[in-house]
C-alpha cells in the first residue's frame, strides 16, 4: 500500500525490486499499479514464486531438459541414491526457499533436512540478461565466470562470451516466459552448462 501510494503521489511510471521476497509481492499487484499508469518491470508472479521455491524451480527445469545439479528434498530418498551410489558426498544443502546465500553448507555427511543438492565443484557463471517486456524477445546476455563471492554477491569476475551457452539462455528465458531483468547462476563442468539459481532481478 505504501509504495502504491508513492507512484500515486509521485506519479511513478515505472517499479521494480532488488530483493527477492519482494519480487512476488510487487509481481501480484501488477494491475493495481498499472490502474495508477505504473509500470511493474518484472517478470509474472507465478515465474516469480517458481524461482523462490528451489524445488519447484528443479522440477520444472528436469521436466524440460535442461541441465541441472540433482536435487532431493526427501531425506530417506536421498539416503538411498548415496547407498545405491548415485550420488556422493559432499553434498551441497540449502532452505528451498532462501535469499543472498543465507543459511548454505557444503555438507560432508548426514545434516539437517533441507534441500540436499549434488556438488557442483565446477566454474560458477553469473548471467545478466535483459528480456523485452511486451515481445518476450531476449535483448542482451551478459556472461562472467566468477572469481570471488562474499554473501551471495559477486566481488570479482571475468567476462566472457561463448555461443553455446547464449542459446541455452535465450531457449530457458523464452521458454519460461520471463520478462525484464533476470540474474542467472550456472557451473560449467565437463563441457556441460548446468542452471543452478534464477531470480527475476537484476543481479
Amino acid at each position: 500500500d505504501i509504495i502504491l501510494d508513492i507512484c500515486r503521489k509521485e506519479q511513478i511510471t515505472g517499479v521494480l525490486s532488488l530483493i527477492d521476497p519482494e519480487l512476488s509481492l510487487i509481481a501480484q499487484h501488477k494491475d493495481e499499479f498499472e490502474a495508477l499508469g505504473t509500470t511493474v518491470i518484472a517478470s509474472s508472479y507465478e515465474l516469480c514464486e517458481r524461482t523462490l521455491n528451489k524445488w519447484a524451480l528443479y522440477q520444472w527445469m528436469c521436466e524440460h531438459g535442461y541441465a541441472c545439479a540433482k536435487s532431493y528434498i526427501d531425506l530417506e530418498a536421498f539416503y538411498q541414491v548415496l547407498e545405491a551410489g548415485e550420488v556422493q558426498y559432499p553434498v551441497f544443502v540449502k532452505p528451498m526457499k532462501g535469499s543472498a546465500s543465507l543459511h548454505i553448507a557444503k555438507a560432508e555427511d548426514k545434516g539437517e533436512q533441507m534441500m540436499i543438492q549434488e556438488f557442483m565443484d565446477g566454474q560458477e557463471i553469473g548471467v545478466d540478461c535483459y528480456i523485452d517486456m511486451i515481445s518476450g524477445e531476449v535483448v542482451s546476455i551478459f556472461t562472467k565466470k566468477k572469481l570471488v563471492m562474499r554473501a551471495g554477491e559477486t566481488d570479482k569476475a571475468v567476462s566472457f562470451t561463448d555461443d553455446r551457452l547464449f542459446e541455452l539462455i535465450e531457449r530457458f528465458v523464452k521458454e519460461s516466459g520471463f520478462r525484464g531483468q533476470i540474474d542467472i547462476d550456472v557451473f560449467e563442468k565437463d563441457g556441460v552448462y548446468y542452471i543452478s539459481e534464477v531470480n527475476p532481478r537484476f543481479g
